[in-house]
């Protein structure tokens, strides 16, 4: 009975393990175009001048509305180092001399027939620990990405969402961002670095036969998780 529960805790184990990896993207937030107001007003007969219909002369081409395109530049870099040593050391050493009694050694030589002839003990013990870890990682990311803005804050805020999916040879490559961008970061080519946009969430995945190449497998995660006794 053991054995079978053993056995199904490790296979579950592994099934935890294995799919950790395979949670699919949250989906991103969409803009209804249905309910945006209509800027271009049906043509009317008459003169020039048409009521409702105007062309801004002073006006550039930067988003600013929901629904209206941005072209977020990708200039992400990370840098991060770190390093543990740890040694811990420990020794006990308790000495109990051979008890007297009026002047003279106690022994239980005659009562074990001199297997124990003094009753002194010598007790040591003697611990020792050591362990080391570095860590060192560094990532880059640049590009550029079409984000649609889907809402407007009440400070005028633009929260944004955006993905590009790319197929290439035997795998797809996807790149998707989220994120609050102010207008005054916005230049005048309607762009705007990554570094100025606000809780962005940027993710990079690949998925095909190179990516899977390049993924230890279920077996070997698990033998290298937290859940893995040894």
């Amino acid at each position: 009975m053991n054995g079978s529960l053993s056995l199904l805790l490790g296979c579950a184990l592994i099934l935890v393990s294995g799919c950790a990896t395979l949670q699919p993207p949250e989906p991103l937030p969409q803009v209804d175009y249905s309910t945006l107001e209509q800027r271009t007003p049906p043509q009317e007969p008459g003169s020039i001048y048409r009521a409702g219909h105007s062309l801004p002369l002073f006006e550039d081409l930067r988003a600013r509305r929901v629904g209206d395109v941005l072209t977020v530049i990708l200039t992400e870099e990370t840098r991060a180092s770190k390093s543990a040593t740890t040694t811990i050391a420990k020794e006990n050493t308790t000495d109990i001399d051979n008890p007297t009694l009026f002047g003279l050694p106690v022994t239980l030589e005659r009562a074990t027939k001199g297997k124990l002839g003094s009753l002194e003990q010598n007790i040591a013990a003697s611990r020792e620990f050591s362990g080391s870890g570095k860590s060192d990682q560094s990532n880059r990311l640049d590009g550029s990405i079409q984000v649609v803005v889907v809402e407007e804050l009440p400070n005028r805020y633009l929260r944004i969402a955006g993905e590009k999916v790319l197929s290439i040879n035997q795998g797809d490559e996807r790149v998707r961002i989220t994120g609050i961008v102010r207008p005054e970061d916005i230049r005048v080519d309607n762009t705007v670095l990554s570094t100025r946009v606000a809780n962005a969430r940027i993710t990079y995945r690949g998925t095909g036969v190179l990516a899977d190449s390049n993924d230890m497998g279920w077996l070997g995660k698990l033998f290298n998780s937290k859940w893995f006794p040894f």
